[in-house]
């Protein structure tokens, strides 16, 4: 198995009421399994997409390949450290774009988190040398999360692979 690449130090995007901490390789190896990694997780456990995220950050750094900052996130509230979803990009900038996807469990829908958390994670990555653009997509039912794109200030482009396509490009 190769060495798992870490960061010096995991980077860490606070906002007025979340904080989005990058999950590093050790931790993600736990939440693919749907394990909590010592973490309090609203639900009790790391959602499907979470879980997902962390199986391909655990793949890139066991293959050698994982970027650090350009992975899965944590979602916590800062009131009181509850973690309530994930957020990810997949994988590093390619062509000056980056992808990002994200969920809340569903006890924490409906109260802007989502939206605070794709702000904070597409302007970091928007701030980056040679990122100009951020996209995101949405199955075509899945209004919530269209909505949510729509609030942080993406703009529907044109669609791929019958998914709905959101942009924001750096101004």
């Amino acid at each position: 198995m190769a060495a798992m690449s870490q960061p010096s130090a995991p980077c860490t995007l606070p906002t007025e009421r979340l904080v989005l901490h990058e999950v590093l390789p050790a931790e993600a190896a736990l939440l693919m399994t749907g394990r909590t990694g010592d973490r309090e997780w609203l639900g009790g456990v790391p959602g499907e997409g979470t879980r997902e995220a962390a199986g391909l950050l655990t793949l890139a750094a066991d293959a050698g390949c994982h970027t650090p900052g350009w992975a899965l996130y944590r979602i916590d509230r800062r009131a009181d450290g509850l973690t309530v979803g994930g957020i990810c990009f997949h994988g590093p900038p390619l062509d000056g774009a980056a992808e990002i996807g994200f969920e809340l469990a569903p006890g924490a829908r409906g109260r802007g988190y989502a939206t605070e958390a794709l702000r904070a994670l597409s302007g970091w990555a928007l701030g980056q040398p040679g990122v100009h653009r951020v996209t995101a997509t949405a199955a075509p039912g899945n209004l919530p999360s269209q909505r949510v794109m729509d609030r942080a200030g993406f703009l529907r482009t044109q669609d791929v692979g019958g998914l709905r396509t959101y942009a924001l490009s750096r101004s």
